[in-house]
C-alpha cells in the first residue's frame, strides 16, 4: 500500500475520530453509549493505523496528524485510570519512545555539537593565543600552564565549583536549544554550534597547556551523560521548529501545539538524567578517584542511557503520551 491509497482509504475514518473527539471535548459521557462505542473502535483502528504509518511512512506529516489525533482519542477512551498511571509508564517507556521516534534530529543535533567541538579543539591545540580569546574567564583555569602539568593548584572547593560551573552551563545550554527551536529551530542550531565551539576550545587549550588529564578528571563522569542530554534536548528544539516549517496536512499552531508537548515530555524525562550527573559531579568529582575511574563512570552512563533509548525506545505499536 502506498501513501496516497493510505490516506484516501483511512481519511474518513480519521475524520470521523476527529469529529467526535471534537463533540465530546474533555466528557466522553457527552456521545452516549453509540457514539462511545463507535469512539473506541475507530480509536483501536487509528492506533493501528500510526503503528503501520511509524513502519512504512515514518516522517511523513501523517504520521505526525495521527500521533495528534490518536492522542487526543485516548484520554477520552481510557480518561481518568490511565492518566494515574502515566507517570510510571511515561519514565519505563514512552520517554524512551519519544526521543528515539525520530533519529534524523539526534543525529543532526550532535554533529551540530560535536562537529564544531572537534575543529575548535584541532584549533586551540594549533593556536591557542587565537582560541583563547574565546575562553570565558570562569574556565581560564583549566587553561593556564602549571609546572609539570599534574596540578592545576585549586582547592577541592575550586574543583568542584568549576565541575558546578560547567554542569550549570551544560542545563542552561539545553534548556536554550529546546527554547530555541520557536525561531523555525535556528536559534537551536546557533546554540549547539557555539556551545560545541566552546568545548572544543577549552578541552583543546587545557590540553595544549599540559592539563588534559587534570580536565578530563573534572568533566567526564557528568559530563558524557551531560553532553548526551544536551543532544536530545538539541533534537527536541529542531522537531519543535520542524513542526513550524513543515506542518504537513495540519494547520501550523495545531502542528506547533502537537510538537510543543513531545517536547515538555522530553524536556520534564530529561530532567531526571541532569540530576544524576549533578550528583555525580557532586560527589564524585571531589574525591579524585583518578582518570581511568571517572572514565569508566563517565562512558558507562552514557552508554547506559543511549542503551536505554535503543531497547526501551523501539516501537512496539500504539503511541508514546506525555505525561497527563
Amino acid at each position: 500500500m502506498n501513501l496516497d491509497r493510505f490516506q484516501r482509504e483511512r481519511e474518513p475514518a480519521w475524520n470521523e475520530l476527529a469529529g467526535l473527539v471534537h463533540a465530546a471535548g474533555r466528557r466522553p459521557e457527552r456521545l452516549g453509549p453509540e457514539r462511545v462505542r463507535r469512539l473506541g473502535a475507530l480509536y483501536r483502528s487509528a492506533a493501528a493505523d500510526l503503528a503501520l504509518a511509524r513502519r512504512r511512512f515514518c516522517g511523513d506529516p501523517v504520521e505526525r496528524r495521527l500521533e495528534a489525533l490518536v492522542g487526543q482519542a485516548r484520554h477520552l477512551v481510557y480518561d481518568a485510570p490511565t492518566r494515574r498511571i502515566a507517570p510510571l509508564r511515561f519514565f519505563a517507556r514512552d520517554y524512551w519512545r519519544l526521543v528515539a521516534s525520530r533519529p534524523v534530529p539526534l543525529v543532526v543535533s550532535a554533529v551540530l555539537l560535536f562537529g564544531p567541538a572537534t575543529l575548535a579543539l584541532v584549533w586551540a591545540l594549533g593556536d591557542p593565543g587565537a582560541a583563547g580569546g574565546l575562553v570565558p574567564g570562569d574556565y581560564r583555569s583549566v587553561t593556564e600552564p602549571r609546572p609539570g602539568g599534574s596540578d592545576l593548584g585549586l582547592t577541592v572547593e575550586e574543583e568542584a565549583a568549576f565541575a558546578s560551573q560547567v554542569l550549570t552551563n551544560n542545563i542552561q545550554v539545553s534548556f536554550l536549544a529546546v527554547a530555541g527551536g520557536m525561531a523555525l529551530g535556528l536559534v537551536t542550531a546557533i546554540v549547539l554550534v557555539f556551545n560545541g565551539t566552546l568545548l572544543g576550545a577549552v578541552a583543546g587549550l587545557a590540553t595544549e597547556a599540559g592539563n588534559g588529564r587534570i580536565f578530563f578528571e573534572l568533566v567526564t563522569a557528568h559530563g558524557v551523560l551531560e553532553l548526551s542530554c544536551i543532544v536530545v534536548a538539541g533534537a527536541a528544539g529542531l522537531r519543535l521548529g520542524w513542526s513550524i516549517v513543515d506542518p504537513g496536512r495540519l494547520r501550523r499552531v495545531d502542528s506547533l501545539a502537537g510538537e510543543a508537548r513531545r517536547t515538555v515530555a522530553i524536556v520534564l524525562g530529561t530532567a531526571p538524567w541532569f540530576v544524576l550527573a549533578g550528583l555525580v559531579e557532586g560527589f564524585l568529582t571531589p574525591a579524585g578517584t583518578g582518570l581511568a575511574a571517572v572514565l569508566a563512570i563517565g562512558f558507562g552512563l552514557g552508554a547506559l542511557y543511549w542503551l536505554l533509548v535503543v531497547v526501551l525506545g523501539r516501537d512496539r505499536g500504539g503511541e508514546p503520551v506525555a505525561l497527563g
